[in-house]
């Protein structure tokens, strides 16, 4: 029987997407596209997730791309209009499991503990939770299993009556790894369909 569910949030249940802000500041795509292939990636963005602050990160790319400086500043001086507003579906069904009393409700996200709190002041539903693991905090990034034990530990809670919901399928992947069940997050409508099938019910 499945006891809990454990929501990722960033583009899960919250929009984030840097091409808000750099859409408009870099609007030449090969140039934007160079930002993000080589300046300001992916990886290097995870790494705050992990726990690199961003003064250091940004001192570092600046040290390697001097020329980019307005932009890599931008990265996390203009962090908050990356943040967009909530998927309302997925809120809706956030509600419904917690209204449940079948059901405890989690989340695990890789986000940097130094935006977090901007998350926390915007977004009401953040403080529904029963507990929220941070990645930045833990110094740890899913899909590192020890991240998924992690949250297990702290809130005595049994892989196999877990559900988990990424929008990343290698975070679903690593949720796997640990006997968590995974669901890859590609809309609300198909999370609800998800849920039914795991859990035998609607919500």
């Amino acid at each position: 029987m499945i006891k809990n569910i454990i929501f990722d949030l960033g583009n899960v249940l919250i929009k984030w997407d840097p091409l808000n802000v750099f859409n408009e500041m870099i609007p030449e795509d090969e140039k934007r596209k160079f930002f993000f292939d080589h300046v300001c990636t992916y990886a290097w963005n995870v790494e705050q997730d992990a726990g690199r602050t961003f003064a250091d990160a940004t001192a570092m790319k600046i040290a390697e791309y001097p020329e980019w400086e307005p932009y890599i500043k931008a990265y996390y001086g203009r962090w908050s209009e990356m943040l967009g507003g909530a998927i309302e579906g997925s809120v809706e069904i956030l509600k419904s499991c917690l209204a449940n009393e079948k059901l405890n409700v989690y989340a695990l996200t890789n986000w940097s503990a130094e935006s977090f709190p901007i998350a926390l002041d915007r977004f009401e539903f953040l403080q529904w939770f029963e507990g929220i693991v941070v990645s930045g905090t833990e110094k740890m990034i899913k899909p590192d299993p020890a991240i998924y034990k992690l949250i297990l530990n702290r809130y005595g809670l049994n892989a196999d009556e877990s559900v988990f919901i990424d929008d990343s399928l290698d975070n679903v992947q690593g949720a796997n790894d640990v006997g968590i069940h995974g669901i890859h997050f590609t809309s609300p409508k198909q999370l609800k369909v998800d849920l039914k099938s795991i859990l035998g019910y609607s919500v």
